[in-house]
Parts: C-alpha cells; sequence; structure tokens
C-alpha cells in the first residue's frame, strides 16, 4: 500500500471478491475506495463476465472498457480454479487471513464448492461473510437468477409503477439497480465490521436484489401493503399535479418543476413565467382545484416555457426562488462542475478513462483512493500467493495441475 492509501479508514482490511457482474463487486470496489485490499477471485480462462459488459447491448459503445474499469478499480486478480481440490486449499489460506468475503455465487454452486458461512466460518471466526442473491437466501425463489433488470426492478414493481397509462413496461437503465444494491451491502458489511469491534466475532450478512428493489421502490410497495393503489401514471399532457412536471424550452431542452410546498411555490412559478393572473384563475386558486384542471394548467405552462430558452429559464427561476431542475443529458455529465463540487464525478489514474464516478459517500478529512486500472485475468496470481506464504515451486505446482493461471 502506498503511504496515502495507509492513512484511508479500511486500511489494513483484506477483502475476498468471489462475485461477478456488478453489484456484488462494486460493493468491494467502494471498500477498495477507501482502503482496503481488495483480492478479485476469477474462474480461470474466462474470468468475471463483466470483463465483456462493454458489449452487451444494452450498454453504450466505446472503445474503452469502462465498465470493467468502474466495477475492478484498485482491485488485485488471482484466477484460482475453486473447482480444483487443491485450489480450495489456497482458498482456504487466503479465509484464515481475510476480513471480509462477498459473494454472489448461486447457492448451490456455494454448497457444492464448499464455500457457505457455515463451511468457511470455522477457519475463521472474525470473518464478515457477505452474500448477496438475487430473491433471498430461502423461499420457492431462492435459487431463481436474479439481475437487477429482473430481481430489483421488475419483481418490486418498480417497472409497473414507472410505465404510463396505456403503455407496456419499460426497461430500466442497465446495472442501476445494482449499484444501489451495492451500497446497501456495504451497509450491511460495515455493520458487521462495527459489531466485531466489539464482540471480535464476524459472522453472515447479506441483502437481496429483491429487498434492496422493494426499499428502494418503499412509497408505493408500502402503498401496497395497505392496499392504497394508483391508477397507472398518466401521461405528461395530463398529469397527476401539472407543479410536478417536465416543460420544454425553445430550444429542445426539459425542465421539471418541483414544488413539495405548492401552496408556496405556486405564486413564485405565475412571476417566473410571466403569468401572474394565474393566480386567481379559479381553476387554480387551491392545490385541488389545480390538481382537478391539472391538463389544463400544463397546457397554460407549456406556453410559457416554449418561448424561452434554456439559459433563459436557468436564470429567471432561480431568481424567483422557484425549485426546479435542467433534465440534464447524458453528454452533459462530464461538464457539470456541482458533480466535480460534489465529489461524484473526480478523476482517475486510468489514461484511457480520466474521469470516474466515485462512491456516493464523503467522510471529511478523507480523500478515497484515486482509481487505477482494473486488472487483467490472474495479473496478481503469484505476488497474492506469495503473500499467503506459497513458494514458487507450489506456485508452479499449482499452475501445471490448472487449480491456478
Amino acid at each position: 500500500m502506498t503511504e496515502a492509501t495507509d492513512k484511508l479508514p479500511l486500511a489494513g482490511l483484506k477483502v475476498l471478491d468471489l462475485s461477478t457482474f456488478i453489484a456484488a463487486p462494486s460493493a468491494a470496489v467502494v471498500l477498495g475506495d477507501y482502503g482496503a485490499d481488495v483480492i478479485k477471485i476469477e474462474q480461470p480462462g474466462s474470468g468475471d463476465p463483466n470483463r465483456d459488459a462493454v458489449a452487451f447491448a444494452s450498454y453504450p459503445d466505446s472503445d474503452v472498457n469502462y465498465p470493467w474499469q468502474m466495477d475492478s478499480r484498485n482491485k488485485r486478480s488471482l484466477a484460482l480454479d475453486l473447482k480444483h481440490p487443491e485450489a480450495h486449499e489456497v482458498l482456504e489460506r487466503l479465509v484464515r487471513g481475510a476480513d471480509v468475503l462477498i459473494t454472489n455465487l448461486p447457492l448451490a454452486v456455494r454448497e457444492r464448492l464448499k464455500i457457505r458461512h457455515e463451511d468457511l466460518h470455522p477457519l475463521n471466526p472474525r470473518l464478515v461473510y457477505a452474500s448477496l442473491t438475487g430473491y433471498g437466501e430461502s423461499g420457492p425463489d431462492r435459487d431463481q437468477p436474479g439481475f437487477d433488470a429482473n430481481a430489483y426492478y421488475a419483481r418490486s414493481g418498480y417497472l409497473d409503477a414507472l410505465r404510463y397509462d396505456g403503455d407496456p413496461p419499460h426497461f430500466a437503465l442497465p446495472a442501476s439497480g445494482d449499484r444501489a444494491t451495492a451500497m446497501v451491502l456495504v451497509s450491511a458489511i460495515m455493520m458487521a465490521l462495527f459489531r466485531r469491534e466489539r464482540t471480535g466475532e464476524g459472522g453472515m450478512v447479506g441483502t437481496s436484489l429483491l429487498a434492496s428493489g422493494l426499499w428502494s421502490n418503499g412509497v408505493y410497495a408500502q402503498a401496497a401493503l395497505v392496499e392504497a393503489y394508483l391508477s397507472p401514471r398518466p401521461r405528461r399532457e395530463r398529469p397527476r399535479s401539472a407543479l410536478g412536471n417536465c416543460y420544454r424550452t425553445s430550444d429542445d431542452r426539459w425542465i421539471l418543476l418541483t414544488l413539495p410546498r405548492e401552496e408556496a411555490g405556486w405564486p413564485l412559478v405565475c412571476k417566473a413565467t410571466g403569468r401572474p393572473e394565474l393566480v386567481d384563475d379559479p381553476r387554480f386558486l387551491t392545490s385541488t382545484s389545480r390538481r382537478a384542471h391539472a391538463a389544463e394548467l400544463t397546457r397554460e405552462l407549456d406556453d410559457a416555457f416554449c418561448r424561452q430558452d434554456l439559459a433563459y429559464w436557468r436564470e429567471h427561476l432561480a431568481r424567483h426562488r422557484v425549485i426546479f431542475s435542467v433534465i440534464q443529458r447524458m453528454q452533459d455529465i462530464g461538464e457539470d462542475l456541482q458533480a466535480r463540487h460534489a465529489g461524484a464525478v473526480v478523476d482517475t489514474a486510468i489514461p484511457e478513462m480520466p474521469r470516474t464516478i466515485a462512491a456516493p459517500i464523503r467522510l471529511a478529512g478523507v480523500q478515497p483512493r484515486i482509481a487505477h486500472r482494473a486488472p487483467a485475468l490472474g495479473e496478481h496470481s503469484d505476488e497474492i500467493l506469495r503473500e499467503a506464504g506459497l513458494s514458487d515451486s507450489q506456485i508452479d505446482r499449482l499452475r501445471a495441475g490448472g487449480a491456478v493461471a
């Protein structure tokens, strides 16, 4: 570790990342950002399928393998075939010296490979075993393959709640549920580490994509539990509230109005849009009447917003203290100065990817590790095995037998 890494809050923590794709590996990334030594254990030959995610149909095309760089920055890679008996002995060595193990391997695979919590706990009672599943670890669907599209979004009711009246459900953006779930898993791991500080014992923690999706969709999900249902979302032209709606500017940009305190904000909207007479319009006198005439109010505001460009409205709405946001295009993110100040977009040490998205955590007085490139498959195998106490001749024998690559 570098001197700067030694000063990070998780410096000295050893994390074994036995996971694939995005949610669980992203949790390991966050721990690494704050100083943990993350060892990614991958299958020789193929490795984590996320190495090839940039080629997925739902991902933007790029010559830069940005998903892999983002989800595996600062990790070290050990190519270890866990189906090989001697490889399991290596894993046991690593477990004895580890603080955290993260896995999202299917439950049946964990049992077959003897890497369940109950298999590893006797080797290291201080180990925090972090388990991610699609649907949970018991129940009729425990073995169903879970990804963020089907477990987080579809099963939680998210996709159904987001669709507009008369439309089929839309797909969510790739991996967005995975990344939200990663932060849930990080929280569980940190809670277990805190408990370990008090008791000396590790233990098993976890979450599922389904549970995380229901938590994110908590307003609608809780409403369903008390049998409160909203009709399908109406289209923009006839919203439930015109003051929580999107409006197009003259230069084809979009603005979202957000008025949580509607009675206080309504007169400000009228002034900002140059329509002060709407304040006394009988159709719009109260929040109830404004909602009853939401389609008419939307047409009035459409007519106002389409007359000026985004720059005008950005300045004008702010001056009149109207709560709003520009609906940012993806290509604008790189120029978003506020995202830089918020620590959400940060510089890297990766020449082909000079900026990246940071973990959404701020810790006063702490600067997370700068992102270094994600490892090649098995790039650190020898280094990690030597640290575990194996000699060069033992490593050569493991490689010759196919246990290590």
